[in-house]
């Protein structure tokens, strides 16, 4: 009989890798940082290959390294996703689930709904990146993530959940000095606060009352990667943007911002729900997933 591969050491390594530390790795598994160490080097020795490349700071992967700490996590979340069978008890749901999701979205929508999930399952381990970077769901070890973007083709495994509206907003003291905006096609003429992370901040498309499109180029005086950070140059009347509805609706409430071309609207921008690929997902992922599903429909309904 063949010998079974190391798996503890192979899953400590994914681990490793995902948090980037033997530290931190040490910390999230509960053992010592020396035993850390010394699972790696005996999967080394035994695999006959660098894993890591070290140095006095810090440690890079080596290409075996990364298809190893690929495998090693899909090892280790099987293994935790067999106890949580073995108990056969959906309230006994734990281990960790990795959430990353849009910064504002994630305060004002989804937080909240992870509150609730959390109180259901309190032996569940959250942790949620909220950020408008751009991230590698696999590379960065995401269970699962949030986009309000209309994906291209892709080998994760993609929900869309429903579109998500956006204005066209200015403040009223920007309108006093600023070229007349009647149709689209006047915007190039306009300051534009545009958003960094768009695959192309200044091109705007817009949807007309007669179904016509209009797609135009805007000239940015202002780019950010976080639309959060707009809402005070829009405030200050320093030009126009386009956002989803969730960052505007106090402004629009109070009429600090306005909603310019409403017959125009927005290129609807989806929410997707985004997994890595492969068959496998933890059941505590299921749940989540199975839990915040309606939840979004019904927020996209209500806000499309």
């Amino acid at each position: 009989m063949s010998k079974l591969p190391n798996f503890e050491a192979i899953a400590i390594f994914a681990t490793v890798a995902e948090r980037g530390s033997f530290s931190a790795a040490a910390d999230e598994l509960g053992i010592t940082k020396a035993t850390v160490s010394k699972a790696i080097s005996k999967l080394e020795t035994s695999l006959g290959t660098t894993l890591l490349r070290r140095t006095s700071r810090r440690f890079s992967l080596t290409e075996a390294g990364r298809e190893v700490a690929e495998h090693g996590r899909a090892l280790r979340e099987m293994g935790v996703d067999a106890e949580e069978v073995a108990r056969a008890d959906a309230e006994a749901l734990s281990g960790t689930i990795r959430i990353a999701a849009p910064l504002a979205f994630g305060i004002a929508t989804l937080s909240p709904m992870l509150a609730e999930f959390q109180q259901a399952h309190p032996a569940i381990h959250l942790d949620i990146d909220l950020s408008d970077a751009r991230i590698d769901i696999v590379a960065d070890g995401f269970d699962l993530a949030l986009r309000i973007s209309n994906l291209e083709d892709s080998s994760l495994r993609a929900l869309r959940l429903g579109g998500i509206r956006s204005h066209l907003v200015a403040a009223p003291s920007y309108l006093e000095s600023a070229p007349s905006l009647q149709h689209p096609r006047d915007l190039p003429a306009h300051r534009c606060i545009t958003y960094a992370n768009a695959s192309q901040p200044e091109i705007w498309h817009f949807d007309g009352p007669d179904g016509e499109e209009e797609t135009v180029r805007v000239i940015s005086a202002l780019s950010c990667n976080e639309g959060s950070a707009m809402l005070p140059f829009l405030r200050a009347g320093l030009g126009i943007a386009i956002l989803p509805h969730f960052f505007l609706d106090e402004d629009l409430a109070k009429g600090s911002l306005v909603d310019l071309l409403p017959d125009w609207t927005r290129t609807t921008r989806d929410l997707n729900l985004i997994t890595p690929p492969g068959r496998h997902r933890p059941r505590r992922v299921a749940a989540l997933i199975e839990f915040l599903e309606p939840r979004l429909r019904k927020i996209c309904r209500e806000t499309g």
